[in-house]
């Protein structure tokens, strides 16, 4: 439930708060887009520390630049898996990179248009 509305919160940023403020993210992926794969991946409470964190540090005292969330996974549970009902084609949301023994970067492929 709690991951739902903040989810339901940041597409509302993201779709009309956002584009009136132009670009101003220091860091790749955006603020709210690590946000939304924080709580998209995370436990609620994990992920509100981590995207507070990220916020805080998007401003003029820091560098910025790539900061992908790190989350833990257990590669035998298939939660990164899509909903794919045509089961000739791979699906893929998100690409994991090794960052510790269980820890993984989180990197999404987005959908081309």
């Amino acid at each position: 439930m709690l991951r739902k509305t903040i989810l339901k919160i940041i597409d509302f940023y993201q779709k009309r708060v956002s584009p009136l403020s132009g670009t101003n993210c220091r860091y790749y992926p955006t603020c709210s887009e690590y946000g939304k794969w924080q709580f998209e991946k995370n436990r609620p409470l994990k992920a509100l520390f981590f995207t507070t964190k990220r916020v805080l540090s998007c401003n003029p005292l820091f560098d910025g630049g790539f900061d992908y969330p790190i989350v833990k996974v257990d590669l035998n549970k298939n939660r990164l898996s899509c909903n794919n009902k045509d089961k000739k084609q791979i699906c893929v949301e998100y690409f994991l990179i090794p960052y510790k023994s269980d820890k993984y970067y989180l990197i999404k492929k987005f959908k081309g248009k």
